[in-house]
C-alpha cells in the first residue's frame, strides 16, 4: 500500500485523480478486454494501475499503444472510460518530456500543414454565421466531393463560409496538451470574433474535438443536414452496404441515424455489422497506434474484415476509408452521394500522398477564386 501512495504522489493531479477514479471503481471483470488486444495484452485497467509505476518514463510508453477509441468505456458496466486513463498518462510523458515524438514525426508534420499559411484558408462572406469544416483528410484525398457538399450545403446556406484548416487532434491524443489548447483556441475565438456561432464538420474527429473545446459554438454534421433536405440529384443508388461507424461518434446516435436514413433514401440497402454504432470498432487509426505497434492497428482492421464477410464497407470518415480499404473495400458517403455509380462500381478511390498535398493546394484556390469572402486569412497566430 505504501508502495502505491509512494508512486501516487509522484503523479500530477490531474493523473492521480484519474487513477483514484478508476482504480476505486474497476471490477477487474475483463468486460473492456474481450474485444481490445491492447488490453488483452497489459490487463485491466485495475491490474494496470496496481502493476505499473507511471512515473517511470518507460511504463508511460504503454499509454501510446492505446487506440483511445472509447470501446472500453462503451462496455464497461461500471460507465467508466480506461481511455481517459491512458490520455492521462499520455499527457504525464508531455509534462516530464518523456515521449518519443520521433515516432510520430509524419504525423505532427501532416497537422503542422495544415495550419500552415500555404494548407489553410478561412474565407466568411458577408452575414456568415456558419462555416463548413471538412478536416485535413477530406479534401485532400477527395477535393471534388468536397466542393460538391459545400456547393449543395450552400443552396440552403448562402452565407456559408470554409475553413480549411487542421483542428490539432492529433496532438491532444498524443497528449500535448498545452500545445493543442493554443492552437484550438485561436481558431475557435477567431472564430466566434468574426460572427461565426455554428460549424459544420465532415470528418468525426474535428467534431468530436469543436464539440468538446467548442465553447459555444455549435457543431453539427453535413450528415445530419443532409438527412433532413434535399439530397443531391445524383443520389441514387441500389446494392447492399455494410455501415462502419468512426469511433470518434460512438456516442453520437442521432448522427449515426441521419447517415442511414440518407443510404435508405438513396435507394440502397443497409447491413448492420456485429460492432456497430456505441459499440463499433476502432479503424487501426485511432491514437496514432500504428506509428508505436503497427500489429495493434492492423488488428482492428482484421477484426472488421471478418465482420464484413465480403460485403462493401461505407463509411463517414475520410481516415477510416483510406485505412479500412487496405483489407476491405470501403466507400466514402461524400463519394456514394456524389458519384454513386464510381463509388459503388469500385472505380472511384481516395488519393494518396503526395497528390493529397497538390490537391489541397487547388481546392484552396479554387474556394479563394470563387467565394465571395468578406473576411479571409491563411495561418494561425497562437499566443
Amino acid at each position: 500500500m505504501s508502495n502505491n501512495s509512494d508512486r501516487m504522489d509522484k503523479y500530477s493531479t490531474p493523473l492521480r485523480q484519474t487513477i483514484d477514479r478508476i482504480g476505486s471503481t474497476c471490477t477487474d471483470c475483463g468486460a473492456c478486454q474481450a474485444g481490445c488486444a491492447f488490453l488483452q495484452h497489459y490487463g485491466t485497467p485495475k491490474a494496470i494501475i496496481e502493476k505499473y509505476d507511471f512515473s517511470d518514463p518507460a511504463n508511460q510508453q504503454l499509454a501510446f499503444e492505446c487506440s483511445l477509441c472509447g470501446l472500453c468505456g462503451a462496455v464497461c458496466p461500471e460507465k467508466l472510460d480506461p481511455g481517459e486513463l491512458f490520455l492521462a498518462i499520455r499527457r504525464e510523458a508531455v509534462i516530464h518530456e518523456n515521449g518519443n515524438f520521433a515516432s510520430y514525426r509524419t504525423i505532427l508534420a501532416y497537422e503542422k500543414r495544415g495550419s500552415s499559411a500555404l494548407f489553410s484558408y478561412y474565407g466568411l462572406p458577408d452575414g456568415c454565421d456558419t462555416v463548413f469544416f471538412p478536416g485535413c483528410t477530406l479534401p485532400g484525398t477527395r477535393p471534388e466531393s468536397t466542393w460538391r457538399l459545400f456547393a449543395h450545403l450552400q443552396r440552403s446556406i448562402p452565407a456559408l463560409g470554409i475553413v480549411f484548416d487542421c483542428c490539432t487532434k492529433p496532438s491532444h491524443d498524443l497528449g500535448r496538451q498545452g500545445h493543442f489548447d493554443r492552437m484550438f483556441a485561436e481558431m475557435r475565438d477567431y472564430l466566434r470574433s468574426n460572427g461565426v456561432r455554428r460549424v459544420l464538420t465532415a470528418c468525426p474527429n474535428c467534431h468530436k474535438i469543436f464539440k468538446q473545446y467548442g465553447n459555444g459554438l455549435a457543431v453539427e454534421t453535413v450528415y445530419e443536414i443532409l438527412s433532413r433536405g434535399e439530397l443531391p440529384a445524383a443520389a441514387r443508388g441500389d446494392g447492399e452496404l455494410a455501415i462502419h461507424d468512426p469511433c470518434p461518434l460512438r456516442r453520437e446516435s442521432a448522427v449515426q441515424d441521419s447517415v442511414r436514413t440518407i443510404l435508405r433514401r438513396m435507394g440502397l440497402t443497409v447491413t448492420e455489422m456485429k460492432h456497430r454504432r456505441g459499440r463499433t470498432l476502432c479503424c487501426g487509426e485511432g491514437g496514432s497506434v500504428g506509428f508505436m505497434r503497427p500489429e495493434l492497428a492492423r488488428n482492428w482492421r482484421r477484426i472488421r474484415s471478418r465482420e464484413a464477410q465480403g460485403r462493401k464497407l461505407v463509411t463517414y470518415c475520410a481516415g477510416c476509408a483510406g485505412f479500412l480499404n487496405r483489407k476491405t473495400p470501403t466507400v466514402h458517403l461524400a463519394d456514394v452521394l456524389f458519384f454513386p455509380e464510381k463509388a459503388l462500381n469500385g472505380s472511384m478511390r481516395g488519393a494518396g500522398s503526395p497528390l493529397t498535398y497538390i490537391n489541397r493546394l487547388i481546392l484552396k484556390r479554387r474556394f479563394k477564386k470563387s467565394l465571395a469572402a468578406a473576411t479571409q486569412r491563411a495561418g494561425r497566430n497562437p499566443s
